[in-house]
Parts: structure tokens; sequence; C-alpha cells
């Protein structure tokens, strides 16, 4: 199984920092905020990754991964020229990912405490299909939420203002190799992208999207409050 790690995105909810650095560089803890999506990788068995960058800060990106030795890791590099949605992303892995191969997607911005190793060797052994991971929250409404069906995913509904149950769908996902030409057959959304829960759905729709639930923290780090959270958290973790 290869790995593929998302890092592009404007980051918005993060200005000004951003205005000058890619926010998956932005530190979190005693590392960039990248490190921690690799250091997931490399703990889940992952020797392959591909790391899908915007154009802004490319070269610090190399600068501090390099090829990914600080963590046992063999990694390459793809640009994301525009801000296509997560699902677009994703599509820039075709071919690096060989047919039969599945992959592991994460959202460099999903900071985390469980490991994924177990997950990762079970999806590896089934046949085909998708994984989610789900977290319970608090309130689930800026998420998508799952809809479930005799104890399965029936569909996920994007940040929906009721929402049907209290968890969310992380930025971690598991994929067989139908998921690229699952993607060619999306329509952009509203906002002119496409999504990864429209993605989802389709495994959904199929009876092919299994899930399991983070049972540590988990963090969307993308405004400045969840960012110091997970700051907090893993410099607890590392007892600084």
């Amino acid at each position: 199984m290869k790995g593929v790690i998302l890092a592009g995105g404007t980051g918005t909810r993060l200005r000004p920092m951003t205005s000058i650095v890619n926010k998956h560089l932005l530190p979190v803890g005693k590392h960039p905020m990248i490190h921690y999506a690799i250091e997931k990788m490399a703990e889940a068995g992952i020797k392959q990754v591909l790391l899908i960058i915007g154009k802004q800060s490319a070269g610090l990106y190399m600068d501090y991964i390099g090829l990914g030795q600080q963590w046992g890791v063999e990694i390459c590099y793809k640009i994301q020229e525009n801000a296509g949605g997560i699902a677009q992303g994703l599509a820039l892995a075709e071919g690096y990912t060989l047919p039969g191969e599945k992959l592991l997607l994460i959202l460099a911005d999903n900071l985390f405490e469980d490991s994924l190793n177990a997950q990762v060797q079970k999806f590896e052994s089934q046949g085909t299909g998708a994984h989610v991971f789900l977290k319970q929250m608090k309130d689930s409404r800026r998420y998508g939420v799952p809809v479930f069906d005799q104890g399965r995913i029936a569909r996920i509904l994007e940040k929906p203002a009721n929402p049907p149950s209290d968890y969310a769908v992380t930025g971690i996902y598991l994929y067989d190799d139908q998921v690229f030409d699952i993607i060619r057959t999306l329509q952009p959304s509203a906002r002119g992208e496409l999504e990864i829960t429209d993605l989802n759905n389709v495994y959904a729709e199929r009876g092919a999207l299994s899930h399991s639930l983070l049972s540590g923290w988990w963090v969307d780090a993308g405004t400045h409050r969840s960012l110091l959270d997970a700051g907090m958290k893993l410099l607890e973790r590392d007892r600084l």
C-alpha cells in the first residue's frame, strides 16, 4: 500500500500567517504541521508516500522533508496547481499507485493520536472498497456527518444544519484502486470543487464503505484556535 498526503490549499482561515508560508509548514508543537502526517504514514507501515503540495513554499517543503529519510519513507512530490477540492488533489496520485494497489490518504491539517497500523493492515487484506475514520464530536455540524443504516454508513451529509449523528468524518481515508475511475465520474459541487464527500458516497451507495472510530484526540488544525489546541496536545505528548 502507498500513502498520499494532501498539503495544498490556501489556508485562508489562518491568515495572516499563511500570507507568507503554506499552513502545513506552520509550527505545531516542536515540528512543522506536515511532519506529523508523514510520521503517521511511517507508523502505519507505509514506505512510499506522495506529497501533494501547492506552489507556495514548495522549496521549503523540500528543504525540510527532502526524500523522507528521517522518517524511513520515500517521498515523491506533485504540485496541485489550483485548489479544486480534495478529490481533485487525490486524482493527481493516479499513476503513482499501481493497478491493484490500495492507498492511505491523510489531509495534512488533520492531527491525531491514534495509530492507523491495525486498520491499514486489515484494509490491505480485504477485497475492495473504501474506509473512513470517524470521531465522536460535541458539535458535528462543521464536518461531513454519516447517516447510519443497520450499523453501516448509508451516506454522508456535508455540514448539515441538523446532524443525523454526533460523528464527524475525519480527513483520513483508505481506498482501493477503483478510486480514480470513480473520481472521473464526479461533477464539481456548487463551489466548483470535486468533493471528497461525493467520492465517499459512491462507495456508500455500493455498500462498500466501511468505518472505524478514533479513540484518541483528533484536531482539524485549520483555525488559529485549533492550531493552538493541537500544539498543546503535541507538546504534552513530547513532554516539552
